[in-house]
């Protein structure tokens, strides 16, 4: 990489995306950390800063709100110049029978999880586009391959943003801008645990590590390592991917 380059990762502040800005930012990428909690973005901003490399947190960015979203991509242009990475982590889950499933419900989780990844892509392609190089990593999930129970909206949102990833890299491969979506599997973050809490994941989180090939439970740094390789100039050849990351549960 010639120069350093800015990325944005979106719901930097927890889980996936706080171990995604961890890793980017010691791969020599400056990252603009945003998250709808302001304070968690902060404190993996100061994390990272602390180890010696670049991140900015840019305050509470509600990513379903395309008017915050175009005034962060703004910023973030302005103080750290065009956006280059993208990483579409943002995302909201409820666990609730399918007919129990509000219109609002439904509206919440779609407008984060699949109209957040749209306005955020929205808002950084035109730097790609000027520098004629650019890198987009949309994270959807594994439950895209065989469906789940109690997560109907989710399911069906993450499922769009795995068609919008394909369709993305199709029109935009000829501006330099590669697309792919990683659909996690079963990670260990405070969103299983709520699952397991609630009773929706059909045993422990035990259980279903030791279901597993790999027999673990997947980390989040797991998912950051195939992140920063998409990202990565070598990665140049790849898009439009589905680039599992799972353990071996699906194939």
């Amino acid at each position: 990489m010639s120069q350093r380059r800015t990325a944005i990762v979106t719901g930097g502040g927890s889980g996936i995306g706080r171990a995604t800005a961890h890793r980017l930012a010691s791969g020599g990428i400056t990252v603009a950390i945003l998250d709808v909690n302001g304070e968690a973005a902060e404190n993996v901003a100061k994390e990272i800063t602390h180890q010696g490399d670049e991140a900015i947190a840019f305050g509470s960015v509600d990513v379903s709100d395309r008017a915050q979203v175009n005034a962060a991509v703004e910023q973030v242009h302005n103080t750290l110049g065009p956006v280059l990475v993208l990483v579409n982590n943002a995302g909201v889950t409820e666990f609730d029978r399918f007919l129990n499933i509000s219109d609002d419900l439904w509206d919440r989780v779609m407008a984060v999880n699949l109209n957040g990844t749209f306005y955020c892509t929205q808002a950084v392609l035109p730097d790609m586009i000027a520098a004629k190089w650019g890198r987009i990593v949309n994270i959807s999930s594994s439950s895209t391959y065989s469906g789940q129970p109690f997560m109907t909206h989710y399911v069906a949102a993450k499922s769009a943003v795995v068609g919008l990833t394909k369709a993305l890299a199709l029109e935009f491969g000829p501006k330099g801008v590669t697309v792919n979506t990683i659909p996690p599997g079963f990670v260990d973050t405070p969103m299983l645990r709520r699952a397991e809490k609630s009773g929706f994941l059909g045993g422990s989180v035990d259980e279903h590590a030791q279901r597993t090939p790999v027999r673990r439970s997947g980390r989040p740094e797991d998912i950051a390592n195939a992140c920063a390789f998409l990202v990565s100039d070598e990665a140049g050849y790849i898009t439009g991917q589905i680039f599992g990351v799972n353990g071996g549960r699906n194939t």
